[in-house]
């Protein structure tokens, strides 16, 4: 039986660094961008499961609180950022990582960098934050694609956070996510 097609995606061009050597799709950054060119690349090719590998911020406190240095299965998204219900999407791809391993996603068009707005976006039930996660999984949901959604956390959305610091670590956060890549999933 041959294997299924796989789209591997990610949303910005730095946590794609240590993959130049496989074939990948790079989004952009945001909702928008990440629902547009997934759904122009499932609308042009078929692919039977997308697996989207990136970096996201640590919103949660607590001994749960996810680590910077393992690699997280997404099993649940939300949205953190949009006033009108939403439902919380779960990626259809199987789950691989044992629970311990898994994470809620919240999405939303912001940087975190606020303690508050972290806080509130802890009280939507999620550990991570990023901002092309929820896109993803309606869009797959819509194709009938198999998502997985992997993260590496990279900060913990905090006010001690800063654009810089994300751009000075993201591309050793790509040789983390190819180690894992190379490990579980090629």
């Amino acid at each position: 039986m041959p294997e299924p097609s796989t789209l591997l995606v990610f949303a910005h061009r730095d946590e794609a660094s240590a993959f130049a050597d496989v074939p990948h799709v790079v989004t952009g950054v945001g909702k928008v961008n990440a629902a547009v060119t997934l759904a122009a690349e499932l609308s042009e090719r078929s692919a039977e499961r997308v697996v989207v590998l990136g970096t996201a911020g640590v919103v949660s406190d607590g001994p749960e609180r996810p680590s910077l240095d393992a690699v997280y299965q997404i099993t649940g998204v939300v949205q953190h950022d949009f006033s009108l219900p939403s439902p919380e999407l779960r990626p259809g791809g199987d789950a691989i990582l044992p629970p311990e391993s898994t994470a809620v996603i919240a999405t939303g068009d912001v940087f975190v960098q606020s303690d508050a707005q972290r806080a509130a976006i802890a009280g939507l039930g999620a550990s991570l934050v990023d901002m092309e996660a929820y896109a993803y999984a309606s869009v797959c949901a819509r194709f009938g694609a198999a998502l997985q959604i992997f993260k590496v956390p990279s900060d913990f959305a905090d006010s001690a956070t800063t654009d810089e610091e994300w751009d000075a670590i993201v591309f050793r956060k790509s040789e983390q996510l190819r180690e894992f890549w190379d490990e579980r999933l090629a």
